[in-house]
């Protein structure tokens, strides 16, 4: 039974398309852990001082990491579910925080140790390794702003935020694409697709799901 992981950009649909999938399928869903989360709220309305004193990127990345390591752990044991995003996507997270010098060196040092000790235990499970697929969610930075409102958690909307949100979507295909290869990759428009609201465009995210799974296990 499969295991798929659905990745993409804050705000822009996960949650929506990971239980799509998950009714369509008859599986449960990983959600990711925001709403019970008690560091992300001050990690977007800390100041940059605040920010510096009380390491609020990297203690977040570290939280992530710990809580999505138990989900696809358990995901893999049950062995037919959707994951609202995964382990293989946070460390892209943590890089763009390094980047913006949000993260120091040595903090990232010690996080991307952490993942790789959890990566090489998931390696090592005897029911699963990988998810069979990632369905990918993409669209336009004016897109993925547009829903980031639509949502209204008010830690998420200050104008501050924007350059950060830019950041995170410009390097998002790269990721996708050069640093991603636990699985297939299912890249959904969703410029043009709302799961919601339009049940043809969720009958159609659902057959391409299908599809790409039966592709898979006709090769294998």
């Amino acid at each position: 039974m499969p295991v798929i992981c659905v990745g993409g950009m804050i705000g822009i649909g996960k949650t929506s398309v990971a239980e799509l999938i998950a009714k369509e399928l008859g599986s449960e869903v990983f959600y990711e852990s925001v709403e019970d989360n008690p560091i992300l709220p001050l990690f977007y309305t800390a100041s940059p001082d605040e920010i510096q004193a009380k390491r609020y990127p990297f203690l977040l990345q570290l939280y992530f990491l710990q809580t999505r390591f138990a989900s696809i752990k358990e995901a893999y044991k049950k062995g037919d579910n959707v994951l609202d995003r995964s382990i293989y996507e946070d460390w892209y997270f943590a890089k763009v925080n390094h980047d913006l010098g949000r993260i120091s060196s040595l903090e990232m040092q010690v996080y991307e140790g952490l993942l790789n000790e959890m990566m090489r235990e998931i390696d090592g499970l005897p029911y699963r390794k990988a998810p069979d697929l990632m369905v990918y969610l993409k669209a336009d930075f004016e897109t993925v702003l547009h829903r980031i409102g639509l949502r209204g958690r008010d830690f998420e909307q200050d104008e501050s935020l924007v350059a950060y949100y830019r950041t995170l979507w410009s390097g998002y295909d790269d990721w996708v694409h050069k640093h991603y290869s636990a699985s297939e990759v299912l890249v959904i428009d969703m410029q043009h697709t709302d799961v919601v609201n339009n049940p043809e465009d969720a009958a159609r995210v659902v057959q391409e799901v299908r599809d790409v799974l039966t592709e898979a296990r006709l090769r294998a």
